[in-house]
C-alpha cells in the first residue's frame, strides 16, 4: 500500500522563551522539528509498510530549513520525500495549507490513504486535514487510535470523549491520529545514515501553480501572548511546623485552600 504523511515544520517549542515585559514569544534562531501528532501518523504508516509492504512518502511545506528537518522522517521509516518551498506559501492559514498541499497529491499521483496528526502542536486548528479531505473529494476518519486495513478498507477505531468508535472507510482515505495509536520510534545511528540517501523531491509554485487568490488568507492572527504570571515569591523560615501552617495560612489568604 502507498501512504502519504503530511508533516508540519514548526519551531521547537521546547525551546520558545517570552518576553517578560510584552509577553510575547522569540522564535527567532530557534531550530525546526515537526509536530509531534504527525510523527504518530508516520509511525502508524511505517508501521504498517513493514508489516504489508507498500511505500511512505513524506510531504511537507516549509522554509528552505525544511532540507534538514526532513531528515529526522527519513531516519524514522519514510521511503522518500516531496518538499514544498517557496515564499509564496509562508505563513499560509489552514485553507492555503490544504490548497497547496492538494495540488501536490494531484501531482503525486496514486495513493491509499493520507495520514496526518489530529491537530498541530503549535495551533492545533485541526482544519487542514478536513479541508485538504474535502478539496480531495475523499472520506476522512478523524481521532484514529487503532487502525487496520483488511479487503481494500480502512477500519479505524476513533478515540472519542467517552466512548470509542469503529469506522470503516473506501480508499483512499484521509487518516487523523491521536497520540494514543503508538509511540514514536528513535532513529539508529544507521538509520539516520540511510536517511541522507533517500530520494527528496523540491517543488516550488512554478512545479505547482497554485492561484494567488487559493492562497489568500481567511483568518488573521490578532494576538498571540503568553498569560499573565503573578508570583508572590514568598519566603517562609523557621521551624518545619511553623513553616507548613505559615503556608497554609497564606494559600487560604489568597484563595487557593478554603477553611
Amino acid at each position: 500500500m502507498d501512504f502519504i504523511v503530511c508533516l508540519k515544520q514548526i519551531v521547537d517549542l521546547q525551546q520558545v522563551r517570552i518576553k517578560k515585559d510584552t509577553r510575547e514569544a522569540v522564535l527567532e534562531g530557534l531550530p525546526f522539528v515537526f509536530s509531534d501528532l504527525d510523527m504518530n501518523a508516520l509511525e502508524a504508516a511505517v508501521g504498517i509498510r513493514e508489516k504489508d509492504g507498500g511505500k511512505v512518502v513524506a510531504l511537507c511545506i516549509g522554509n528552505a530549513k525544511l532540507k534538514d528537518t526532513i531528515k529526522d522522517a527519513l531516519a524514522r521509516g519514510a521511503d522518500e520525500a516531496v518538499l514544498i518551498i517557496d515564499p509564496a506559501f509562508d505563513n499560509l492559514d489552514p485553507r492555503g495549507k490544504a490548497e497547496v498541499l492538494a495540488t501536490s497529491i494531484r501531482k503525486m499521483g496514486h495513493y491509499d490513504a493520507i495520514f496526518m496528526g489530529e491537530g498541530s502542536s503549535d495551533s492545533y486548528s485541526g482544519q487542514t486535514c478536513g479541508r485538504l479531505a474535502a478539496l480531495l473529494d475523499i472520506p476522512e476518519i478523524s481521532y484514529v487510535s487503532k487502525l487496520e486495513f483488511t479487503n481494500g478498507t480502512a477500519k479505524a477505531t476513533r478515540s472519542m470523549d467517552d466512548c470509542y468508535e469503529v469506522v470503516e472507510s473506501s480508499l483512499p482515505t484521509m487518516l487523523t491520529f491521536t497520540s494514543e495509536i503508538n509511540s514514536p520510534r528513535i532513529p539508529s545511528l544507521m538509520q539516520i545514515v540511510k536517511a541522507g540517501k533517500k530520494p527528496i523531491q523540491l517543488w516550488n509554485n512554478v512545479d505547482l501553480n497554485v492561484p494567488a487568490d487559493k492562497l489568500a488568507k481567511e483568518v488573521e492572527l490578532v494576538s498571540n501572548l503568553a498569560p499573565v504570571e503573578q508570583r508572590k515569591m514568598l519566603i517562609f523560615e523557621g521551624e518545619a511546623k511553623d513553616v507548613a501552617v505559615s503556608v497554609v495560612d497564606s494559600l487560604i489568604k489568597e484563595g487557593v485552600l478554603g477553611r
